[in-house]
């Protein structure tokens, strides 16, 4: 059975971030994800993190100036000791949650540009390895283009290459299914093709980006293949409730946690 994370920059928004933590562990979930959590300093992240014992899916390093709409730097020529600060500021964070995958977005550039191919490549191996002696996965994500115009990397094809050519074995794919709907279509068969590469899955309707219910993909027979295909991971739960969260939630009834808590005192 997939074990789910609720993306806390999509839903709880009813919720003020550090509080979004116990609300979710609340309705039921052992994870969570999120965007950015670089707007709070690490320490308040990890203490709302524990006190929901909720282990840490993923989060993006970061992305470069989000709210100007940037959408990473990866692949920005000029922006590389911008790039590896910014490693290392997600190292920070990555000790205080105890996160073992993070992801790292491209950037907008022409993907067929040699510039950007090139800094994208020099990127990826410069985190990679400051990432493996923290045992911590790199992940490239696939983004569509309706979504982010103009995003590098924005087929799966192109991103299981990097992550093939890269010869590091902490550099994987993260699989967006709600992406490789819109982008290619047959998530199932791609899933297939690119399990051996892949390191997180994520999840939401291909209409509007919401709950994962009847909106399509065909979200109980990919839950079932996830199973199949023996995927252990988190499945992170990216999406933007129609209404409120917790309304939104019926789907997600079979999956909740019901086992009790530990105390933290246990946990030390």
């Amino acid at each position: 059975m997939p074990r789910f994370a609720a993306n806390l920059s999509m839903m709880f928004n009813e919720w003020a971030f550090l509080d979004r933590f116990k609300a979710a562990a609340d309705a039921g979930f052992a994870a969570v994800e999120f965007l950015f959590p670089y707007d709070h300093p690490a320490e308040q992240v990890g203490l709302a993190l524990a006190g929901g014992h909720l282990q840490q899916a993923l989060f993006n390093l970061p992305p470069g100036d989000f709210a100007k709409g940037e959408r990473g730097i990866a692949s920005l020529a000029g922006r590389e000791e911008e790039f590896r600060a910014g490693v290392e500021i997600a190292l920070a964070y990555a000790h205080e949650t105890g996160v073992k995958r993070l992801h790292m977005m491209a950037g907008l550039a022409d993907p067929d540009d040699a510039t950007a191919q090139a800094t994208y490549r020099a990127s990826l191996a410069h985190a990679a390895d400051a990432l493996a002696p923290h045992g911590i996965e790199l992940l490239l994500e696939p983004i569509n283009g309706k979504d982010m115009p103009g995003y590098f990397l924005n087929d799966f094809d192109r991103a299981a290459a990097f992550v093939r050519e890269s010869g590091r074995p902490n550099v994987r794919l993260q699989f967006d299914m709600y992406h490789c709907e819109l982008i290619h279509g047959d998530v199932a068969g791609r899933l297939k093709a690119l399990f051996p590469l892949v390191g997180h899955v994520q999840i939401a309707s291909a209409q509007g980006r919401h709950e994962p219910d009847d909106q399509g993909p065909d979200y109980p027979r990919l839950f079932a293949l996830l199973d199949e295909l023996g995927y252990d991971g988190f499945v992170g739960c990216e999406y933007r409730p129609r209404a409120g969260t917790l309304e939104g939630l019926g789907w997600f009834a079979p999956y909740r946690r019901h086992d009790p808590r530990p105390d933290p005192l246990d946990m030390a």
